[in-house]
C-alpha cells in the first residue's frame, strides 16, 4: 500500500502547537510529512522562538502530488499568502480533492485559493468576516468539515482537528 503524503506549511511566526501537533501525529500514524516553506533547508521561528526546518521549498512542493496540506495558524498564513506558489500549491490539493486543513489564521490562505465559497468553515474569530466576504459560511465551531476542507479555530481545537485530518486520510 502506497504510503499518503502531507504537506505542512510553515513561515515564521507560525503558532508552535498548530505546527507541531498534527506534524507529530501524522508522522506517528505513518504518513510521509513534509515541511514545505518559501525555501527549502532552511529555519522558521515560531511565534515563540522555537525553530523548525523546512524539507521542501514550495516550488518543488507545487510540482510533487500531495493527499493532504495543513496550514497552522500565527501569523505564517499572512506570510505564505504573499507567495504565488503556495497559493497555488493549496489550489491544487484542493482541486485535486485531497484534504485542505487550517487552524486559527491558517484559513485566510484558503481565502488567497479560493477555496472557501460556498463552504462552511471556521477559524479564529478575527477573520471570520474574511472568510464570509470570500464566499464562506463561518460557524463557530471546534471543527468544521466540508467536504475535503478541515477548519478549527484554535489551539484548544488541536485534538478535533488533528483527528479529523487523520479520519479524512483514511478514505
Amino acid at each position: 500500500m502506497e504510503v499518503k503524503r502531507a504537506a505542512v506549511l510553515v513561515e515564521h511566526e507560525y503558532e508552535d502547537q498548530e505546527l507541531w501537533y498534527p506534524y507529530l501525529r501524522l508522522t506517528e500514524e505513518g504518513y510521509d510529512v513534509a515541511v514545505v516553506g518559501p525555501d527549502a533547508n532552511r529555519e522558521y521561528a515560531s511565534k515563540h522562538g522555537y525553530k523548525i526546518k523546512s524539507c521542501t521549498s514550495m516550488v518543488e512542493a507545487l510540482r510533487q502530488d500531495w493527499d493532504a496540506v495543513v496550514i497552522p495558524g500565527g501569523w505564517a498564513p499572512d506570510r505564505l499568502r504573499i507567495y504565488p506558489e503556495m497559493v497555488d500549491l493549496v489550489r491544487k490539493v484542493n482541486e485535486a480533492d485531497g484534504v485542505v486543513a487550517a487552524i486559527c489564521h491558517g484559513p485566510s490562505l484558503l481565502v488567497s485559493a479560493d477555496a472557501v465559497k460556498g463552504k462552511n468553515v471556521t477559524s479564529y474569530v478575527a477573520i471570520k468576516d474574511d472568510l464570509r466576504h470570500a464566499g464562506g459560511s463561518w460557524v463557530d465551531a471546534e471543527v468544521v468539515i466540508d467536504g475535503n476542507l478541515i477548519t478549527s479555530r484554535t489551539p484548544k481545537d488541536l485534538i478535533p482537528f488533528t483527528k479529523a485530518i487523520l479520519e479524512a486520510l483514511k478514505k
